[in-house]
């Protein structure tokens, strides 16, 4: 079985996405699971976990009512002000629903991420949210990683989910030595937490995606380095699979960045490994009832 454990959907209202600009015409629209449903049959790839895209409240019943009306959503990631005085009455009404498995933030876009994680108000929230019994997701950018080991560190009362392998800058790599070196430093402080998990999801738009040239055989080799570092420090047990449709299309489409991501776990896991990469880990990090998939 494969469980892709990140892909977005939206009916798209420009005022509800921000971070979608002008040079992503290929997110202005409407993006719904029939339109992924092709290539993910093509990829074997059986269900999904659905994350948030916009900043609402309104993203969480959003999701779950997609999970209602399509069986391939196993588990759906939602969106909360971990601030607000009314969290733990929306997360009671939420948790009712069986596919409310997270929630997420979009925390690279803040403006001092540093001042975010050490607001009480978010702590106190995130408490709620893992006494929910719900998997929180971490987004931010390589350069923002300092500091979020310490906050996970914190939070050990459920499972933690690193998205996108903390956003290494594949563009920047080879120019500047310090993007690597930064970025394996952060990360191996953050797998030494047990109850950290990380996604092999999102690199491709990390590549230089916007000059038109498509992912070249560098960025592939930079990116198996990558999932070769995230396997050094995590383990086969702590890490899964996300394409982070559709926004990885930008860069490259689905079948592609699934092929990328096969094709190195072909090459580095055991097939006992690779199970538990392509669904054993989620399953068990975010409590995934497949019963009526396999």
């Amino acid at each position: 079985m494969k469980i892709d454990t990140h892909q977005h959907y939206w009916r798209y209202r420009a005022a509800e996405f921000p971070w979608v600009e002008d040079s992503m015409p290929d997110l202005r629209k409407d993006c719904m699971p029939i339109d992924c449903e092709d290539a993910m049959r093509a990829s074997g790839v059986d269900g999904v976990v659905a994350v948030q895209a916009r900043t609402l409240v309104e993203e969480t019943d959003f999701l779950l009512k997609v999970a209602d009306n399509h069986p391939e959503v196993l588990g759906i990631v939602g969106w909360a002000d971990l601030a607000a005085p009314d969290l733990e009455a929306y997360l009671d009404r939420w948790t009712a629903h069986p596919a409310m498995r997270g929630i997420r933030h979009i925390l690279q876009d803040e403006a001092d991420v540093i001042a975010w994680l050490h607001n009480p108000r978010n702590a106190e929230g995130l408490r709620s949210v893992q006494r929910a019994g719900l998997v929180y997701d971490v987004l931010v950018f390589d350069h923002q990683l300092p500091g979020v080991a310490s906050f996970c560190a914190k939070h050990d009362g459920h499972w933690l989910v690193l998205d996108h392998l903390g956003k290494p800058s594949i563009r920047d790599w080879q120019a500047n030595p310090e993007v690597p070196s930064r970025w394996l430093s952060n990360i191996r402080s953050l797998a030494t937490l047990p109850h950290v998990v990380c996604k092999l999801s999102g690199l491709v738009t990390e590549t230089d995606w916007k000059s038109g040239k498509g992912i070249s055989p560098s960025d592939s080799k930079i990116m198996w380095t990558c999932f070769d570092q995230a396997l050094e420090a995590f383990g086969p047990h702590r890490l899964m699979f996300g394409s982070d449709w559709p926004v990885c299309q930008l860069a490259a489409p689905y079948e592609a960045v699934h092929g990328l991501v096969q094709k190195w776990a072909k090459a580095r896991l055991t097939m006992t490994e690779q199970e538990a990469f392509w669904s054993g880990n989620a399953i068990r990090c975010y409590g995934l009832n497949v019963h009526s998939e396999a």
